[in-house]
């Protein structure tokens, strides 16, 4: 397991609309332009998107389109045992909730829990941030993440720290959904908001 830092430069701004290249991925009215993928449930509660555990099932609620390369800032807090995760290049097998590809920045407000490493593609930990970041998220509060995603370069940022800057040597997904997810086991009421793209894919 590899621990790494990314470069304090990467963002100076917080998860407000970073710039007019940006556009919104969420209405704060509804759930336009998301499609659900299993049991859980999701509603649009006060201006988020409000992600209930209803099931011993595993959740998502996916992106319509998919997203190659791209930038991406997001609010998220997470309630009771709230365990989540930023899928991206995700993609499902068909009608169920099971992950057939793809990678996720963690999202877990449990010290220690690794919030904006790197899991996935069948290869379970990718990268860790570095241990003296691992209490940078917020248990009961706001959490702003902002993600970069070039290629087989993923780096992560959580509440302007830097938390991952890696370049995988191995990747296996390169294309796909974003998706945020409800844990399996009943984990996890989450909520999200302020979610802004930058894609980068459309600019080749």
């Amino acid at each position: 397991m590899l621990m790494l830092v990314a470069s304090a430069s990467l963002w100076a701004q917080r998860s407000t609309k970073p710039g007019e290249d940006w556009v919104s991925l969420f209405n704060g009215k509804d759930l336009s332009g998301w499609v659900e993928v299993g049991k859980e449930k999701w509603i649009v509660d006060n201006g988020t998107i409000h992600g209930q555990a209803i099931s011993k099932e595993y959740g998502y609620l996916q992106t319509a389109k998919k997203y190659k390369d791209f930038h991406l800032s997001m609010r998220f807090k997470c309630e009771g045992d709230g365990n989540s995760g930023l899928f991206f290049h995700v993609d499902f097998k068909p009608g169920t909730p099971h992950v057939s590809q793809g990678l996720q920045v963690e999202i877990d407000c449990s010290i220690n829990k690794h919030s904006a490493g790197i899991y996935g593609d069948g290869r379970q930990w990718i990268v860790w941030p570095a241990p003296e970041n691992e209490g940078v998220v917020r248990q009961s509060d706001w959490n702003d993440l902002q993600v970069k995603i070039e290629g087989n370069r993923y780096v992560s940022r959580l509440n302007g720290v830097p938390m991952v800057d890696f370049t995988d040597p191995t990747p296996k997904s390169f294309d796909g959904y974003i998706a945020l997810q409800l844990h399996s086991g009943g984990q996890g009421n989450m909520r999200f908001k302020d979610i802004y793209i930058r894609d980068l894919s459309k600019r080749e």
